[in-house]
């Protein structure tokens, strides 16, 4: 069938089929069963551009919100206040704990720490007791064997904890009163530890009332009194090793030794001005002074058979 039909100006035109004519349009592409419409074929789903909108917006916010002189204020006041914070923690732990002089008591080699131990031991016929100074700063314990260090008394003090503990373990292994347990080693180091504690403060106490101006610091009574570890050491393991017997005239002699090295390196240090002047003891509060290193270097054999007496059976 022809669906052609003429127009005014004489030309023909082909009229399509009603099918042909709606092949394009939107009333044919829907079905009529169908609720709703497919747009899954279109250009972009609903889903993404949320998102995308969603990206833009909170990248939007967060640029505002750096851009907000209110919030760089917060910002730089927050970071003011934990750089303050820092520097007072760091001023109030220095007061206590001098961290950059510790530096200094751990200036060691092991020439020095031989010399050192000799010296604890054997303190008799060393003649110069004087600590060298280089422009008015003490020179480094490595190249001055008179200089206080914490490196020997810690060392010893660690040393000597081990050695109670095997002189603990071994006792209780023959006598079979009860087994070793690590509860023990924390005990012998606790009531070591207290006990250094009581003797430093009871010193700087000591010194704080008899008002004497001397140029020892809390750290160099620390190492001081933590030299007495050496000859605990020595005295408990020559008691494991040979006896009591042995124990008692080893400690004897360490405890001499201690003595005679704590009178020496601290009469010039407490008496510093008195040793200035060369006037050692004249005068009571000289006297007095000289009273007060004699009692520091007594009470070092008291703790040391204190501390060792139990260990060695």
């Amino acid at each position: 069938m022809d669906h052609s039909f003429a127009t005014p100006s004489g030309f023909r035109q082909r009229k399509l089929p009603p099918r042909m004519r709606m092949r394009g349009s939107a009333a044919d592409m829907t079905d009529p069963s169908q609720l709703f419409e497919d747009t899954s074929t279109s250009s972009g789903s609903p889903g993404m551009e949320y998102r995308a909108s969603e990206t833009q917006s909170a990248g939007f916010t967060a640029q505002s919100l750096l851009s907000d002189p209110m919030s760089n204020l917060a910002m730089a006041y927050g970071s003011s206040l934990a750089t303050q914070g820092k520097d007072m923690v760091d001023k109030r732990l220095y007061q206590f704990i001098p961290i950059s002089k510790l530096k200094y008591y751990f200036a060691v080699d092991t020439m020095y720490v031989g010399k050192k131990l000799g010296l604890l031991v054997f303190p008799y016929m060393h003649e110069n007791w004087e600590v060298r100074y280089q422009q008015d700063t003490p020179v480094a314990p490595r190249f001055d064997i008179n200089a206080p260090d914490l490196y020997i008394p810690a060392m010893a003090f660690l040393t000597y904890i081990l050695v109670a503990g095997l002189a603990l373990g071994t006792q209780n292994s023959f006598i079979f009163l009860h087994r070793f347990s690590p509860e023990i080693l924390g005990m012998q180091a606790s009531s070591a530890l207290i006990w250094l504690i009581i003797e430093v403060g009871v010193t700087l106490l000591s010194l704080y009332i008899m008002t004497v101006n001397t140029d020892l610091t809390t750290i160099d009574l620390i190492a001081f009194s933590g030299y007495k570890y050496v000859g605990m050491i020595i005295g408990v393991l020559s008691g494991l090793i040979f006896g009591r017997i042995c124990y008692y005239l080893m400690l004897l002699w360490c405890c001499i030794a201690i003595v005679v090295f704590m009178v020496r390196s601290l009469r010039l240090k407490i008496l510093s001005e008195a040793a200035a002047e060369g006037k050692l003891i004249r005068g009571s509060k000289n006297q007095l002074r000289m009273y007060l290193t004699i009692t520091i270097a007594v009470v070092q054999p008291i703790f040391m058979y204190f501390l060792t007496y139990h260990l060695v059976r």
